[in-house]
């Protein structure tokens, strides 16, 4: 408080005060600097104790450990203070460390321990363990499917058999309303015999998070398993627990409704799934979409008929002012909730809007390289748990930046460091991550290629031109311009432009690739991917020899999951080849009736890349997967390929798929702008393997066999299919080692592949 001669003198609020070489600094709990002060004392001011500090009194009430002050603790508002207990925990851990003896709780902090402690005692009743039965289990389900009542002396009886084998039984809560009992709550068996270990796991944790039982004073969680672990069927798990039972005996359900928030491409995929693993008759799932005869929202939020809808991110910001629907859902799930990385974000406000603080993200691709987008999906989780987000920009963001710079000093490692471990301590309450490493004994085997294609003819002088030109020049100064002819570089490593010019590198390699599978494959199908629906029009007109499908943004939402499912089921011959859009199919789509994926071009988000990539190699395929990557060597697509590698993809300047040419220096984008045709592979120049180009180190006994393949990539000035001279039919004594480039005339996918197969099988 500002000093004063009042009488009655009042108090404006808490702070911190921090003493460091010889100073101090007062700050409020949003961070804000108050006052600084030199200080010549090295002793650490006494609890209840006053001091003066720049025309304003501060009394100390309890003292922190440095450690804590560096994590941010102070400034973090929304604190776990559940009992009286835990208070205690956090205060006494508080004092470790300090040097002054006489430190201890002021007698206001002590009185308002000692008025929880009475709070907890009357608002709350411990549970107990229910006693056991000797007698077998019987289903207290009745025809009416109503748990029938027990009496009071009698253990409640739980929906399912908590004993039986293999069944997952949830955390019990701590403490029940006084008058009330426990029950078990054990998720259906019918879905407990397909869950993997993984996600049996996954689901105790999410209802940990949406029942608030894992520290966090929320009830939100966000699921940020990899792509093709099975988050849907988890989450299916999750509802359907919610929707029947409650840990509280004779209580109504947890949940009576559910919204699943997704893109639109995912709305119909949601609701088969809940018919696989449900079946139509159990539960009642509305799809609420654009189309006429869809349905109105009150079928929702009035009848009984339904207890989940199923509806898309953009139709949401339409229906979210009305009243009905904020007041009828008990739980969200936000499917690709990556997209939900903004504060301003329409589709996050109207989530904000309804009313449940039951919310959960699923997402492949969590938001960790971005703080600003981090705090913004953590705020919508669990509203307030990183404070205010300037505070959250002041005493985290910026620390944690600044300590990762160059010429960062040790004081400012310390603290960015401190910070950091903090935000990880209180984000792991309520986000599970785990990669495909837990299900690849599961999974088959996934081969990637990367093939270098050497442009050639009006291509490359296409592509000299363009890089020389004035417009060049002239965007270097331009964010927009600059923005613009990259996307056109990228366009341009398709195409050389229009068809009476001569088809692209890409092209030659596309269609070479498409024979070999064709002809040493005779059974697989393949999906195709590019950003570009011009690309894939360029492709679809190579294609005459082959039946295809296609699925971009053009494709109305009714038709997209038939789409999916048609190709998943027809035969090689009526249907070779998927032709799919990044934006529009790249996420959650299954399409595991192909094996085979070619990125026809790459995406400055790697994320994107990886999404598209496994939509085929994911649980459910039962044969090997091979993904090739066509990238155009010397030119932009092999640049942003080595900013993907070195894990640049995620910067400010791709995230939310977008460039924002202002994150690139001028030198930066002078090399996007350049044209390699040394015919030397620069990805492999930066990787600075000693191999030579031969895939082999030059003491290898199989670098001999190795050196008749040329050391640049694949090359696509072989048109007329001819091979080189000297070139023989491949075998498993002539194939190169992993790794060799070599020209695609010369390329058996067969024999390579298995060849892989072996060599791996001798390792072990």
């Amino acid at each position: 408080r500002k000093m004063t001669l009042k009488k009655n003198k009042t108090w404006d609020g808490d702070g911190v005060l921090s003493l460091a070489a010889g100073s101090m600094l007062l700050q409020d709990l949003s961070g804000k600097a108050l006052r600084k002060s030199s200080s010549t004392s090295e002793k650490v001011p006494e609890v209840d104790s006053e001091l003066n500090l720049g025309g304003m009194t501060v009394q100390i009430e309890s003292v922190i450990s440095k450690q804590d002050f560096l994590a941010g603790k102070p400034f973090l508002r929304k604190t776990v203070l559940t009992t009286a207990s835990v208070v205690r925990a956090i205060v006494t851990a508080a004092h470790e460390g300090v040097e002054s003896s006489d430190a201890k709780l002021s007698r206001k902090a002590q009185n308002a321990l000692d008025k929880l402690d009475k709070l907890q005692a009357k608002s709350t009743t411990f549970a107990e363990a229910p006693p056991s039965t000797r007698s077998k289990f019987k289903t207290p389900l009745l025809s009416n499917t109503v748990l029938p009542k027990v009496g009071p002396n009698e253990a409640p009886q739980p929906r399912h058999d908590p004993n039986a084998e293999g069944a997952l039984v949830m955390k019990r809560p701590t403490s029940v309303p006084r008058g009330k009992r426990i029950v078990d709550v054990v998720v259906d068996p019918i879905l407990t015999k397909h869950l993997r270990q993984h996600q049996r796991e996954g689901v105790a944790f999410l209802y940990e998070c949406v029942m608030g039982m894992r520290g966090a004073l929320s009830e939100g969680a966000i699921l940020a398993d990899e792509m093709g672990l099975g988050k849907t069927l988890q989450t299916i798990a999750l509802l359907w627990t919610l929707l029947k039972q409650n840990p509280i005996y004779e209580d109504p359900p947890i949940a009576k409704k559910a919204l699943i928030v997704c893109p639109a491409t995912l709305i119909k995929n949601w609701r088969k799934e809940f018919w696989k693993w449900l079946g139509k008759e159990r539960l009642g799932v509305f799809a609420l979409n654009t189309e006429k005869g869809g349905g109105s929202l009150t079928d929702f939020t009035k009848g009984k008929a339904y207890q989940i809808m199923i509806i898309g991110y953009e139709r949401l910001r339409t229906i979210c002012e009305d009243e009905q629907l904020g007041q009828a859902v008990d739980i969200v799930i936000m499917d690709e909730g990556h997209r939900l990385k903004t504060e301003t974000n329409l589709c996050a406000k109207a989530i904000r809007s309804l009313n449940t603080e039951k919310r959960v993200v699923l997402t492949g691709t969590p938001m960790q390289n971005d703080l600003s987008e981090y705090f913004a999906m953590i705020d919508l989780i669990n509203p307030g748990l990183l404070g205010k987000k300037p505070a959250f920009q002041r005493e985290f963001e910026k620390p944690i930046l600044k300590s990762q710079q160059p010429d960062a000093s040790e004081s400012d490692i310390q603290k960015g460091t401190g910070r950091a471990k903090e935000l990880k301590v209180l984000t792991d309450q309520f986000i599970l991550r785990r990669t495909a490493d837990v299900i690849a004994q599961f999974l088959p085997q996934k081969t990637e290629y990367v093939l270098f294609c050497k442009p050639d003819g009006a291509q490359a002088e296409k592509y000299r031109e363009m890089v020389s030109s004035n417009e060049c020049l002239m965007s270097l100064e331009n964010n927009q311009a600059s923005l613009q002819l990259i996307n056109t570089l990228r366009q341009l490593c398709n195409s050389a432009g229009p068809s009476n010019v001569g088809p692209s590198a890409k092209l030659l390699v596309l269609d070479a690739l498409l024979k070999g599978i064709r002809k040493t494959a005779p059974n697989d199908k393949v999906v195709i991917v590019s950003n570009y629906t011009s690309t894939l029009d360029m492709i679809g007109r190579q294609l005459s020899n082959y039946g295809f499908l296609r699925l971009d943004g053009t494709v109305a939402e009714s038709k997209r999951q038939p789409i999916v499912d048609e190709f998943n089921k027809v035969s090689v011959e009526r249907c070779f080849v998927f032709l799919l859009s990044a934006r529009a199919g790249g996420v959650g789509l299954n399409l595991i009736g192909a094996n085979r994926l070619i990125m026809f071009d790459a995406d400055w988000n790697p994320s994107t890349d990886l999404q598209a990539m496994a939509r085929i190699h994911r649980d459910g395929q039962e044969r090997p997967c091979y993904i090739y990557r066509l990238l155009l060597m010397g030119g932009i697509d092999e640049k942003i390929f080595q900013r993907q590698a070195a894990k640049l993809g995620l910067s400010d300047s791709v995230v939310d798929n977008k460039t924002n040419a202002s994150s690139f220096s001028r030198d930066e984008l002078r090399d996007l702008f350049s044209f390699d045709e040394s015919g030397v592979c620069m990805t492999h120049e930066l990787l600075e393997c000693s191999c030579g180009g031969l895939g082999v180190p030059p003491t290898s006994p199989l670098s001999k066999s190795a050196t008749s393949s040329e050391e640049s990539s694949t090359s696509a000035s072989s048109r007329d299919g001819s091979t080189e001279s000297g070139a023989t039919e491949s075998s498993d004594d002539d194939l190169p080692d992993i790794g060799t480039f070599i020209t695609v005339d010369k390329l058996d996918v067969d024999e390579q592949e298995r060849w892989i197969r072996s060599h791996k099988a001798k390792k072990h």
